[in-house]
C-alpha cells in the first residue's frame, strides 16, 4: 500500500511538488501502485511504488537500465526518469520492507479501450497492426544488442516443473502433465542471439498507447521483462489478436481475418528486425507458452490470497492445454 510517509518521500525524491496526483486503481493481480503526476497538462508522468517481495532491486534496475537503453536508442517506448539523486529506482526501507519506486513519461496518446476499441478516423486498421508489429520489432532489433549491467531473469529460471508443480495443487494433475508435456519442448528449441533475448512478455494494448493523430505506438510497462524466445511477443500479439474476429461465426473467416492480421503485424516487424522461420513454424508452441503464463500468475495471484483461481478464468486456458486444442481463442473452442 502506499502509505503517507512513503509518498511524501516520493515527491520529494523526484521534486513532484506542485503537481496534481491521480491514484490509478489497481487491476485484478495488478502488483504495481500507480499515481499519474500532471503539472499544468505540460508535464505528465507516471510514479510506480512497489512493495511486493517478488522483485528485488537488481530486478528492478535489470528493468529500468533497459528501457533507458532502449529510450536512447530510438525505440518507442515511455522513458524512465531519474530521481534528483540521479537514480532510476530509489529504494525507501520502512518496517515492512522495501519499497521501490520510479518515474516514467506519461506515454504519448491513449489506450485503445479508452477509444472504444477504434482506430483514428480515416486509417485502415491494417495501420494499427504494422505499427504495432513495427513497435515490436524495433524492440527486439535493439535487444539483440543489448548488454546489460543488471540482468533480468531467463524463462526457465521461473518456469520449471519444481516451481508450477508446488504453485498448482495436484487436483489439477492433467494441466501439470500438459505443461510439463511443453516445457520439454521448449528445451528442444534454439537459443541464439537471433532467437531469444529480453522481451517484453507482455505485449498488448493494455501496454502501449496509440496516438490517434498520427498512429504511432508507444510502449510502457517492462515489469515483465524477462529473458526468453522473441517469438513469445510475437505469440502474445495473435492471442490478443482474436478480439477483432470473436464475433465472427464463420469459422473459415475468423482464420481468414487472423492469418491477413498476422501477416500484416509481421510485415511491420520484419521492417525492423527479422523472425526465423524455424521459430515462426513453432506459433502454436509459443501460443501454449503465453497460456502457460497466464495460468501461472492467475495461480500466483490467488496464492497471494490464500485462494484458488476463479474457474471462469482459467477453465478454458486449462482445455486448451489438457486437450491439445489449436489457435487459442478463435472461435466457439468448447460448446
Amino acid at each position: 500500500m502506499i502509505t503517507a510517509n512513503i509518498f511524501e518521500k516520493a515527491k520529494e525524491l523526484y521534486e513532484l511538488d506542485g503537481y496534481d496526483f491521480d491514484f490509478v486503481s489497481a487491476h485484478e493481480g495488478g502488483r504495481n501502485r500507480i499515481v499519474v503526476c500532471v503539472k499544468e497538462e505540460e508535464k505528465k508522468y507516471v510514479l510506480r511504488i512497489s512493495d511486493l517481495s517478488d522483485r528485488t532491486k537488481e530486478d528492478y534496475l535489470a528493468e529500468t537500465e533497459f528501457i533507458r537503453y532502449l529510450a536512447d536508442n530510438g525505440a518507442p517506448v515511455a522513458d524512465v526518469i531519474p530521481s534528483k539523486n540521479g537514480k532510476l529506482v530509489e529504494c525507501i526501507e520502512e518496517k515492512e520492507g522495501p519499497t521501490y519506486i520510479s518515474l516514467f513519461e506519461y506515454a504519448k496518446g491513449m489506450l485503445m479501450v479508452d477509444n472504444g476499441y477504434r482506430y483514428r478516423e480515416g486509417a485502415p486498421l491494417e495501420e494499427y497492426f504494422y505499427n504495432m508489429g513495427k513497435a515490436l520489432g524495433a524492440i527486439h532489433r535493439l535487444s539483440k544488442a543489448y548488454k546489460p549491467e543488471h540482468k533480468r531473469i531467463a524463462f526457465f529460471d521461473k518456469y520449471t516443473m519444481d516451481y508450477i508443480g508446488k504453485l498448482i495443487p495436484d487436483q489439477y494433475s492433467d494441466l501439470k502433465e500438459a505443461i510439463r508435456r511443453r516445457l520439454e519442448s521448449y528445451t528442444e528449441l534454439p537459443v541464439d542471439n537471433d532467437g531469444f533475448g529480453l522481451v517484453h512478455f507482455d505485449y498488448c494494448d493494455g501496454n502501449y498507447h496509440v496516438d490517434m493523430k498520427t498512429g504511432d505506438i508507444t510502449v510502457f510497462d517492462f515489469d515483465n521483462c524477462i529473458y526468453c524466445w522473441y517469438m513469445f511477443d510475437l505469440a502474445h500479439i495473435w492471442t490478443h489478436g482474436v478480439g477483432w474476429c470473436q464475433f465472427e461465426k464463420d469459422p473459415k473467416k475468423r482464420m481468414a481475418f487472423m492469418d491477413h492480421y498476422f501477416e500484416t503485424v509481421l510485415e511491420g516487424y520484419r521492417s525492423e528486425t527479422d523472425v526465423a522461420q524455424e521459430l515462426l513454424d513453432q506459433l502454436q508452441l509459443f501460443i501454449d507458452m503465453t497460456i502457460i503464463e497466464l495460468l501461472v500468475d492467475e495461480f500466483e495471484c490467488a496464492a497471494r490470497e490464500g485462494e484458488l483461481p476463479d474457474e471462469e478464468d482459467i477453465g478454458i486456458s486449462i482445455n486448451i492445454l489438457v486437450h491439445d486444442v489449436p489457435f487459442c481463442g478463435v472461435g466457439e473452442v468448447w460448446e
